[in-house]
């Protein structure tokens, strides 16, 4: 088998399964599996797969036209330009989050003390130190499989941070100026319907923000304000059509100079606003 009829028989086998960019995630296996990139399949479509290349993407295409995440058969996600480890005890970073970590970063001071609650993969604190100077993070989270994931992507990145399991704020001690946050969100009602590669691979922790979507919201800024330092920020990822409702909570928490940011699709994806009380 050679590298096109590899990659022409991943495709038509990954669109037999109902997969959704059936091409790309096709190519995608091929080029991870045989250490290529795309050009390879224009210009080199002919190269012969050793035996063992043939078998471990016959295997790839298999378990992805089962809906496993491609990530998950990778190991690693991209994202703010970096490269993070993912399994099943952590949410795939996307790129829709990259617009929270921007928010941050446009406001951010060198030397900020960073929160990042609900930290999964770590992929928003450590893009926030990678891309910052002087600053020193926390990331929190309830799941000690996710914290060892963030943990070895800090060792990975050469990132100095400190990951924490805490159920929210209650092993939260110290004062921070930032506190960022991408909490589960999703509607319980709505999980079943979501797509397989979500519903039966990544942490219904992480999914299910109760039965309006809010309920971490509620929690996470019924303590905050006793960990943001007087003028300190926070931000929250939210659904696209939570954005009213986000900020209304945090206006009757007492925060100010509360704003809704939308995606690159024109949806609205951060809610943030500054304490002074």
């Amino acid at each position: 088998m050679n590298y096109k009829e590899g990659y022409d028989w991943g495709k038509q086998s990954l669109e037999t399964a109902g997969v959704s960019e059936a091409e790309l995630d096709a190519r995608l296996l091929l080029e991870k599996i045989c250490g290529t990139d795309r050009n390879t399949l224009l210009v080199h479509g002919d190269r012969l797969l050793s035996e063992e290349e043939k078998n471990r993407y016959q295997d790839w295409i298999q378990k992805r036209a089962q809906h496993i995440p491609l990530q998950h058969l990778t190991g690693e996600q991209e994202f703010m330009g970096l490269t993070f480890l993912v399994n099943g005890h952590v949410l795939i970073p996307r790129q829709d989050t990259e617009i929270l970590v921007e928010e941050v970063m446009r406001e951010m001071m060198d030397g900020s003390r960073i929160l990042d609650m609900c930290t999964g993969s770590g992929c928003i604190l450590l893009s926030l130190l990678h891309y910052s100077n002087d600053c020193r993070g926390t990331g929190s989270d309830i799941s000690q499989e996710a914290l060892a994931v963030a943990g070895e992507n800090a060792r990975r990145l050469g990132i100095q941070a400190c990951f924490l399991r805490s159920d929210l704020f209650e092993k939260i001690e110290d004062k921070y100026d930032i506190i960022v946050s991408n909490p589960p969100y999703i509607q319980t009602r709505v999980i079943d319907g979501l797509m397989d590669e979500v519903r039966l691979h990544e942490p219904l922790s992480a999914l299910d923000g109760g039965e309006d979507g809010l309920v971490f919201y509620r929690k996470i800024l019924e303590d905050c304000p006793e960990h943001l330092v007087r003028g300190g920020s926070l931000y929250f990822e939210i659904g696209y059509d939570q954005g009213e409702a986000v900020k209304e909570l945090m206006e009757k928490h007492g925060f100010s100079e509360v704003r809704v940011t939308k995606d690159f699709a024109g949806l609205d994806r951060v809610v943030s606003g500054l304490w002074y009380e």
